[in-house]
């Protein structure tokens, strides 16, 4: 067996923090969650081996769960793309201006992301009274004729959550598209017009994505998870449980058994199963981001 170079060791302890860091909290939670989740474990007993019963109950018994899963594609399937083309289309042309103009518009769009009080500005436009500036609003408009209880009635929670889930999308996403656009080599562009690239979406297509492929597929991941993982908006704003379950997630329904009624086995079988979902997901979106650029 051939000795370990000196480079190579000084590479392999380089990377040992990061590996050790990344074994103890990522390998570990979801190898420990996929193990439990086979398992009765109420963290006041040892588990108890159960075999294939929670996921047997969470897809043939548990009416919640599929209200949830049900909800969360919804959440994954219109806010991941929707949301995923705003960061590109606003970093695309918010990257065309320069200097301090172009930091202040970053601000401006990356803010609602990171604002902690979003969910009392929603709470105030939402109002179910006339007092909620949307009521006030349409109500002077002649839109309405008494007042919406926006989220405490079933058939407009949904849409509500997917709307303010939009708003506060552009986060680390929006700043990796800023970034990576800031790095594309400029004479790419002059050969793209040589080669024959006539305008700016041209551009957009064939030059600037493949340039910045990896902060593509950085942001994928981040959208993705980010859609699958609504809770918090769901449980601000609609409460938890909602009405009728009508702004139920995958996430909220982990958060009942985990939580609040210590059913830990259960909790990480629902909880791999918003892990595969993620993978499967990502799987589907990297075939997609290879054919960027034709």
């Amino acid at each position: 067996m051939k000795s370990i170079k000196s480079q190579e060791l000084t590479s392999y302890l380089m990377i040992a923090p990061f590996f050790v860091l990344f074994f103890v909290f990522v390998m570990m939670p979801v190898g420990m969650s996929i193990f439990f989740s086979f398992t009765y474990f109420n963290m006041l007993e040892p588990p108890s081996f159960v075999g294939w019963n929670n996921y047997t109950r969470l897809f043939l018994d548990d009416d919640i769960f599929l209200i949830a899963l049900k909800n969360t594609l919804i959440f994954l399937l219109v806010t991941g793309p929707i949301s995923y083309f705003f960061c590109i289309i606003f970093a695309w042309i918010i990257n065309e201006f320069s200097g301090k103009f172009r930091a202040f518009l970053t601000l401006i769009f990356y803010a609602p992301s990171i604002c902690g009080q979003a969910y009392l500005v929603w709470g105030l436009i939402l109002g179910g009274d006339r007092y909620g500036y949307l009521n006030g609003l349409l109500l002077q408009m002649g839109f309405l004729s008494e007042p919406i209880n926006w989220l405490n009635t079933e058939r407009y929670i949904m849409p509500v959550l997917i709307v303010v889930q939009l708003w506060l999308s552009l986060g680390t996403a929006f700043l990796a598209f800023i970034a990576g656009l800031q790095t594309v080599d400029k004479t790419l562009y002059e050969a793209a017009a040589v080669d024959g690239v006539k305008n700016r979406w041209q551009e957009l297509w064939y030059v600037t994505l493949p340039a910045i492929k990896p902060q593509l597929m950085f942001g994928a991941v981040m959208q993705i998870t980010s859609s699958a993982a609504v809770a918090e908006i769901s449980i601000m704003l609609a409460g938890n449980p909602s009405v009728n379950y009508a702004g139920s997630t995958v996430v909220t329904h982990l958060i009942d058994y985990g939580t609040v009624r210590f059913e830990m086995g259960y909790a990480s079988a629902i909880a791999t199963v918003l892990f595969f979902i993620m993978i499967g997901t990502n799987k589907f979106v990297q075939k997609l981001l290879k054919r960027v650029g034709g």
